[in-house]
C-alpha cells in the first residue's frame, strides 16, 4: 500500500478544436492513470506553455460521470431514461436502423454527423469513409471555418501564412479577433517575448475588454461586425500619410491604385461612426503598423463569425499588403497553415469511394434539416438515421429550438458515441461510450503552427469505452461497407497516410514526436508571388473562384463587395431589438467541452450576460439581476453581469454552457440564426440582435 507510484512522462497532443494543437508531456502513473499535463518544452511553438484547462486534464479522463457502457433508450425521447446493453446489441441495432432507412428512403436518408471534438485525423474523419462507401448523405462542415478561410484565401489564394514563431521577431504584433489569453495562449507567449526582447508593441482588437486586450499596449474595442470598416480606415491613413509600401504594392498586388481611390471616403471619421472607436484610436493604430514594417498580423476566427465575416477577414488581411509587411521576417500575416501539410488522406476518408452526386447537408442547418425543410434537404429524402461523433449539436448548433424539435421526432433514429451524457446523448436512442485522446492512437496537425504530431495511446480506456475508428469499422461490417481502411488499425492508417503524404513513416515520427513542416521564408511570405496565376495579392477578389473546398455558393454571395469594405449585411440592432449579442468563448470551456469538469464549472460560475452599466441603468437592472434576452428565434432568462469593457448597445454571453445550466433549460443558441452567410455558409453566432427586459 505504501509503495511509491511509478510516474513517467509521455509525449502526446491536445486533441481539442484549437489552432494551437499543443504538444504535451503527460504524466502516466503506474501505467493506468494520468496526472499533470504540461506543454512540451522542446517543441518551438508550444514552448512549454498550455492552457490551464488542459493542464488539469486528469479531471476529464478520470471523471466519475464518464460513460462506461452502451445504453439504449427505454423512456420517451429526451427523458434521459436508459438501460445498459451489450456492445453487440447496440451495434446490431444501429446497423438494422441504418439498413431500414436505406431500404425505405434511400441511402441518403442516413446522415453521419461529426465535428472537432477531436482534431485527430483518424478519429475525426474516419466517419466519412463510412458515408462515402455507403453513399450516405455527406457532411458539409460549416460551423467553424467557412467564413474565415474564404476571406483569407480571397487575398492570398492559399491557406498558409508567415511562420507564427516569427511573432517573437516582430516589432508589432496585431492580435485581431481572437482572445488568445483564453483560446490560443501560445500566441501571447511569442508576442510577449517580442515585447520583452525587442520592445515590440502588442495590439489587440476585439468586441470587449478581454484578458488579451488588457495585456495589449493598444486595445481596440469595437462594435461586432465592424472590423472591415476599421481595416479600410487604417488603409486610408496609410495611403494618406505616405506609409503605404508602393514598391511592394506595384509588384505584388492586383489593384493598388483602385484600392487607394476606393478608400478616399473611408476615413477615420467614417469608421469611427461605424465601429464606435475614436478617430484618435484609429489614427494611432494606423501609424503604429505603418511605421513598424515588421508587424505580424495574427488573424483569428472570432471576428469572422458575422454575416460579413469573410469580407472582414479579407479587409484585415489587406492591411499588411498595403504596408508591405510580408517582405519582412517578423511581418506578414497568419490565420491557418492548413495548406502546408498537403495531406493525402484518401485512406482515412475513403475518398476513392467519394460520389459528388450524393448531397452534402449543412452542419449548421441541422435544425432545418431535421425538421424536414425542403430547401435544407436539397429536395432529397428526410433524414431518418444518424450516427453522431465528436460533437454536441443539441448545445452548439444555432437555432436551437428547431434542433431540439428535430431530434425529438419519433421517426428519427439517433446513435451518439460520446464521453459524457451530453444533451445530444440525452435525445439519442443508442449511446456508446467513447475513448479520450490518451486512450487511442492518432495523428494531428496544427492550423496555428507548422507541426505534424503523433499522439499515442498512453493508458487503457475505462469500462467498455471504444475509439471512433473501432466503432465505425464495426458498423461498416454490419451494413455491408467494404474498404481496406475498415480492416486496418489506427496506427497502420496513420503510417500509410504519413507515407502517402510524403512525411515519412510513423516509426520515424515517433522518434521525434513531431515534424516541422513550415515552408521556406520565401514561400511563407509569398516572395515569389501569391498563389494566384499572376502572383498578385487580390484586393479585388473574385469570390466565386476562391479556392475553398465547398459544395456550392451560399447566401447573398452576388452582393459581396468588390473591394475591401464594411458590408452592411449583419443583423444590425433596430427599434425592436436594440442590442447586438455575441456568444464569445469562455476561458475555462472549449465549446461544450470542459463544462463537466468541476474546476472549470467553479471558475466560470454560472451563465451570465455582460451589459454596460449605463445600459443596465437604463433598463433598471443591476448586478446579478435576471433579464430576458429575446431574438426573433427564441428567448431565455439569464443573470446580469455589469461590465464597462464593451460598447453601449453590445452584450456578451460567454459560453458555451449546457442548456440545462440556464434558468429555463434552454441555452444561448436559441437566440442565434442558422441562415447561410455568403459565400460558402457558416455560423454567424456572434451576429444576433436582441431585446432585453427585466425578468422575474
Amino acid at each position: 500500500m505504501n509503495a511509491p507510484s511509478t510516474i513517467v512522462r509521455r509525449p502526446s497532443v491536445c486533441p481539442h478544436d484549437c489552432p494551437s494543437a499543443c504538444a504535451l508531456s503527460v504524466e502516466v502513473i503506474d501505467g493506468r492513470t494520468i496526472g499533470r499535463v504540461r506543454g512540451a518544452e522542446d517543441q518551438a511553438y508550444t514552448a512549454g506553455v498550455i492552457c490551464a484547462k488542459v493542464a488539469r486534464y486528469a479531471e476529464r479522463v478520470h471523471h466519475p460521470d464518464r460513460l462506461m457502457h452502451p445504453l439504449k433508450r427505454v423512456g420517451p425521447k429526451g427523458s434521459g431514461q436508459f438501460a445498459r446493453i451489450a456492445w453487440d446489441e447496440a451495434l446490431d441495432t444501429i446497423a438494422a436502423k441504418f439498413l431500414e432507412a436505406e431500404r425505405d428512403f434511400g441511402a441518403q436518408s442516413v446522415w453521419p454527423y461529426y465535428y472537432a471534438g477531436t482534431m485527430g485525423r483518424v478519429m475525426r474523419d474516419g466517419i466519412n469513409r463510412l458515408a462515402h462507401v455507403k453513399k450516405y448523405s455527406r457532411f458539409f462542415s460549416t460551423i467553424c471555418v467557412n467564413l474565415s478561410w474564404p476571406g483569407f484565401l480571397a487575398g492570398t489564394g492559399r491557406l498558409a501564412g508567415a511562420d507564427p514563431r516569427e511573432m517573437a521577431k516582430a516589432d508589432c504584433v496585431v492580435i485581431w479577433g481572437t482572445n488568445a489569453a483564453s483560446t490560443q495562449v501560445n500566441v501571447l507567449t511569442h508576442a510577449t517575448r517580442a515585447r520583452k526582447e525587442r520592445g515590440a508593441k502588442i495590439v489587440a482588437i476585439d468586441i470587449y475588454r478581454t484578458e488579451t486586450v488588457k495585456q495589449a499596449d493598444l486595445g481596440l474595442v469595437l462594435r461586432p461586425g465592424t472590423d472591415g470598416a476599421l481595416a479600410c480606415a487604417v488603409m486610408h491613413v496609410l495611403f494618406r500619410d505616405g506609409l503605404a509600401d508602393w514598391e511592394f504594392l506595384e509588384r505584388y498586388t492586383d489593384a493598388p491604385r483602385e484600392l487607394q481611390q476606393h478608400l478616399t471616403t473611408r476615413d477615420p471619421a467614417w469608421a469611427a461612426r461605424i465601429t464606435g472607436l475614436t478617430v484618435d484610436e484609429i489614427e494611432a493604430f494606423a501609424r503604429l503598423v505603418g511605421e513598424r514594417k515588421k508587424t505580424f498580423f495574427r488573424l483569428g476566427y472570432g471576428f469572422t463569425r458575422q454575416r460579413n465575416g469573410a469580407v472582414a477577414m479579407h479587409a484585415a488581411l489587406c492591411v499588411p499588403a498595403v504596408t508591405g509587411a510580408w517582405a519582412h521576417e517578423g511581418g506578414g500575416a497568419h490565420h491557418s497553415n492548413n495548406a502546408i501539410y498537403r495531406w493525402s488522406d484518401s485512406l482515412i476518408q475513403g475518398l476513392d469511394a467519394y460520389d459528388r452526386s450524393t448531397r452534402a447537408l449543412d452542419q449548421s442547418r441541422i435544425g432545418a434539416i431535421l425538421c424536414g425543410e425542403d430547401e435544407a434537404l436539397q429536395g432529397g429524402p428526410p433524414v431518418k438515421a444518424m450516427l453522431i461523433q465528436n460533437t454536441n449539436p443539441a448545445v452548439v448548433a444555432p437555432d436551437q429550438r428547431k434542433v431540439r424539435q428535430g431530434f425529438l421526432r419519433e421517426d428519427l433514429f439517433v446513435a451518439v458515441h460520446e464521453q459524457f451524457m451530453t444533451e445530444t446523448a440525452l435525445v439519442a436512442d443508442i449511446v456508446l461510450p467513447a475513448t479520450m485522446f490518451v486512450e487511442h492512437d492518432d495523428i494531428y496537425s496544427g492550423g496555428g503552427h507548422q507541426y505534424i504530431e503523433f499522439g499515442g495511446k498512453l493508458i487503457e480506456p475505462p469500462g467498455e469505452c471504444r475509439n471512433n475508428h473501432d466503432v465505425i469499422c464495426a458498423i461498416a461490417k454490419r451494413v455491408g461497407a467494404e474498404h481496406r481502411g475498415f480492416e486496418m488499425s489506427p496506427r497502420a492508417i496513420v503510417d500509410a497516410t504519413l507515407q502517402a503524404s510524403g512525411w515519412g513513416s510513423l516509426a520515424e515520427l515517433e522518434k521525434t514526436n513531431w515534424r516541422d513542416c513550415q515552408p521556406s521564408f520565401d514561400t511563407s511570405h509569398y516572395r515569389r508571388g501569391f498563389a494566384w496565376p499572376d502572383g498578385k495579392f487580390r484586393f479585388r477578389p473574385d469570390w466565386a473562384k476562391v479556392p475553398f473546398v465547398n459544395d456550392g455558393l451560399r447566401g447573398p454571395w452576388r452582393d459581396l463587395p468588390r473591394l475591401p469594405d464594411h458590408w452592411e449585411t449583419i443583423e444590425e440592432a433596430n427599434a425592436d431589438y436594440p442590442f447586438r449579442l455575441a456568444t464569445s468563448p469562455a476561458r475555462q470551456f472549449l465549446n461544450s467541452s470542459f463544462t463537466e469538469t468541476p474546476t472549470s464549472r467553479r471558475l466560470e460560475g454560472r451563465p451570465s450576460v455582460m451589459i454596460h452599466p449605463d445600459d443596465a441603468a437604463a433598463l433598471g437592472v443591476g448586478e446579478g439581476d435576471v433579464v430576458r434576452l429575446e431574438s426573433a428565434r427564441g428567448a431565455l432568462r439569464i443573470h446580469v453581469r455589469l461590465f464597462d469593457g464593451l460598447k453601449r448597445g453590445v452584450v456578451i454571453a460567454e459560453g458555451i454552457w449546457p442548456n440545462a445550466a440556464h434558468l429555463d433549460g434552454e441555452g444561448i443558441n436559441v437566440l442565434t440564426g442558422a441562415d447561410a452567410p455568403a459565400p460558402f455558409g457558416g455560423a454567424a453566432v456572434h451576429d444576433s440582435r436582441v431585446r432585453i427586459t427585466r425578468a422575474g
